[in-house]
């Protein structure tokens, strides 16, 4: 494992690897406002039908910039793994919603 690289998991543990040291809960976030453009070709979609890939996308850009956000705090208390990571979503505003990313950093061995 790269110095630079963190273990993420969504479980509470990592196989083969014993938790020797708990830094507590870490967390990032993104919020993002809808764009007129991708409101117009999701209207249009609700009529005919099919995914909303503006909308995938926008939702995959908020969950990396969480992501990144959640792994450089988890790295500046001198964590290599964060587990049991979940996220969560929420409305902020009209148009406006906030994606949550967090876990518990430790550091593995």
């Amino acid at each position: 494992m790269n110095d630079h690289e963190l273990i993420i998991s969504n479980v509470e543990t990592i196989p083969e690897k014993t938790i020797v040291e708990f830094y507590g809960i870490v967390s990032g976030s993104s919020v993002r406002a809808k764009h007129v453009g991708r409101d117009i070709a999701a209207n249009l979609k609700n009529i005919f039908g099919g995914e909303l890939k503006g909308y995938t996308e926008l939702l995959q850009e908020s969950r990396n910039e969480a992501m990144a956000r959640m792994k450089e705090q988890a790295k500046s208390l001198g964590a290599n793994a964060v587990v049991n990571v979940r996220f969560s979503t929420s409305s902020i505003a009209q148009g406006a919603a906030e994606l949550f990313a967090y876990g518990t950093a430790v550091r593995v061995e």
